[in-house]
């Protein structure tokens, strides 16, 4: 996870490993959202900001061949038992013109600078009818705006429209705070969607107590 023009993941590859795959409750519902909007198939399914391929059973246990691609070399280091993966931008997929028929985006779109960029790419490289899965924390409830610390209340601020680079985090403890993130908001993110030349064709939410820090869709090419 995390492809940005400096691979911020590299110093915490290590510990990162550990969290995400220690994640429990959370990672299990990333995995559900993942499958439920993916569905079976075959054929490769390149799983952009790879990051420790800690994703790569989900598209796996469908039938697909996952393979991947990340910037960041430490946390390739982990991907070695999980899927194929090469380092390279996901702003300048390494993969060819309509050549695969599904690709998939997990906890990656807070990491890059400018995500619309990264949907063009996977539009390009996407057959006609290929399909796209983007999972990713909920636009409207997961930020530097957002305070989990009195959950199931959480309280969400004028930082919403923010869409700069923040460390701000109400876990002092994570990935946030420890690397940063951008915010995308869900109009931001769905009109980069379209723009890039993808239709949507489902969404999912998912979230402990009501409210849901993961949000999800389908879309083909």
């Amino acid at each position: 996870m995390g492809v940005t023009s400096t691979p911020a993941y590299d110093a915490h590859a290590d510990w990162y490993e550990g969290f995400i795959s220690g994640g429990g409750d959370y990672l299990r519902r990333v995995h559900r959202t993942v499958a439920d909007l993916l569905g079976p198939g075959d054929g490769p399914c390149l799983d952009v900001c790879c990051g420790t391929g800690a994703h790569a059973s989900v598209p796996a246990a469908l039938g697909w061949t996952p393979l991947g691609v990340d910037l960041s070399g430490g946390q390739l280091r982990h991907t070695r038992d999980r899927l194929p993966a090469a380092r390279g931008d996901a702003t300048a997929l390494p993969i060819a013109d309509a050549s695969l028929p599904a690709a998939m985006c997990v906890l990656a779109s807070t990491d890059l600078p400018d995500y619309s960029l990264v949907l063009r790419e996977v539009a390009r490289v996407l057959r006609p009818g290929g399909r796209f899965v983007h999972v990713g924390v909920h636009p409207c409830f997961v930020g530097a705006f957002a305070d989990w610390g009195r959950h199931p209340t959480v309280v969400i601020d004028e930082r919403y429209a923010n869409r700069a680079h923040s460390f701000d985090s109400w876990n002092t403890s994570g990935v946030r705070a420890r690397v940063g993130a951008w915010h995308v908001p869900l109009a931001d993110l769905l009109n980069a969607t379209l723009s890039a030349g993808l239709r949507t064709v489902r969404f999912a939410e998912a979230g402990p107590g009501g409210v849901p820090d993961l949000f999800g869709f389908l879309a083909v090419r």
